[in-house]
């Protein structure tokens, strides 16, 4: 609840941004994150309010007005006095030092020593940014509407990092010989449950290993930019073509914006339910399949990697066949049809069709 605003409860999204915007207020190659990194080392505490200034200073006294231009430096020395620090939202001038703030002390707070709970009490009563260093432990909380976040070392940071890339990395190179196997399946016509199940699950990790490495780049900032490469690479914006473009080929209604229902389905299912084909079953729209059972895609992911399906053709494609099984069927009667919904060499992706389906005879599966 933000008391300045009279009650009016803040959107959990608006908190969230505001969050990501404090952190990445802090990440490492920011001033402030320098002036940290000196109070750290120098076995001093700190509070700091960053941004709405008017009302930060409406909730204190005393102190030093200033009006001084930001560095690092001089932050890290007026940390050195008692009482909190107060600077301009876009880090210009600090404009008091040794200021006592004076926040409601009826705001709730879970926090426990003095400077943490000042900081989440202002947290709540303005809209600043709050930043408190613990001076006998060295650790620092950034506060955004009450809620706290514990900035972590770049150590250890980057320990969380090379986990993550060794799990997308693993699950990467089984899921690329899981999707080459599955279109020698869908060609012959016999994919099950079981086969699909298998792949919404590494699909899963992948994305959730995703989400973790891209909170681990905000908070490295400037030295995170190798690991958002490496990120682009192993599970970049194909990866999530062809996690919708499968979902959409095996859901009961293969609509976009069905997708994007199962697609969140999935990302909120436990782990072991992505594991169980009845639940996957459910979640694309199915009721009482087993394990066993045969499905037959829409051809949608397959068709989107032969080169000569431009943007919008496999649409046409499927919407016309039906599946994948029944385009086969007409191919080898009638290639040259294909022509007639834009493919623009017919006999191309006709023979890029059957030389994947020739993979597993050969061995490449």
């Amino acid at each position: 609840m933000n008391v300045r605003d009279g009650g009016s409860v803040l959107d959990k999204t608006d908190t969230q941004k505001r969050m990501q915007e404090a952190i990445r207020l802090t990440a490492p190659g920011q001033p402030i994150r320098t002036a940290l990194d000196m109070i750290i080392a120098g076995h001093i505490g700190a509070l700091i309010c960053v941004g709405d200034t008017e009302h930060v200073l409406a909730s204190g006294n005393d102190g030093f007005p200033l009006s001084i231009s930001f560095t690092s430096n001089r932050l890290f020395e007026l940390c050195k006095m008692d009482g909190a620090i107060v600077i301009d939202e876009d880090l210009t001038q600090i404009l008091r030092a040794n200021f006592h703030l004076n926040p409601d002390p009826s705001l709730a707070t879970s926090e426990t020593g003095m400077r943490h709970r000042t900081a989440a009490r202002m947290s709540v009563l303005t809209d600043a940014i709050v930043i408190s260093v613990s001076e006998r432990r060295g650790v620092v909380n950034v506060y955004v509407n009450g809620r706290s976040y514990q900035i972590k070392p770049v150590g250890e940071i980057m320990s969380s990092v090379n986990q993550l890339v060794a799990t997308l990395q693993t699950t990467r190179t089984s899921l690329d010989r899981s999707l080459l196997r599955l279109t020698a399946l869908e060609l012959d016509d016999y994919v099950t449950l079981a086969d699909i199940t298998s792949i919404f699950s590494s699909f899963e990790i992948m994305q959730q290993a995703k989400i973790e490495l891209e909170v681990c780049i905000e908070e490295l900032g400037t030295q995170g930019k190798l690991v958002r490469m490496q990120l682009e690479q192993l599970a970049g914006s194909n990866m999530d073509d062809e996690y919708n473009l499968m979902i959409r080929d095996y859901a009961a209604d293969s609509s976009h914006e069905n997708a994007a229902r199962i697609r969140e389905r999935f990302g909120n299912m436990p782990a072991q339910d992505l594991t169980n084909p009845k639940r996957v079953a459910e979640a694309l729209g199915y009721d009482n399949l087993d394990e066993d059972s045969v499905l037959t895609p829409l051809g949608l992911r397959t068709l989107s990697r032969v080169s000569v399906v431009r943007d919008g053709v496999a649409e046409k494609i499927v919407d016309e066949y039906g599946s994948l099984q029944d385009l086969m069927d007409d191919i080898r009667r009638d290639p040259e049809r294909l022509g007639d919904f834009g493919v623009n060499n017919p006999a191309i992706l006709a023979d890029s069709l059957y030389r994947m389906q020739g993979k597993r005879g050969g061995g490449a599966a």
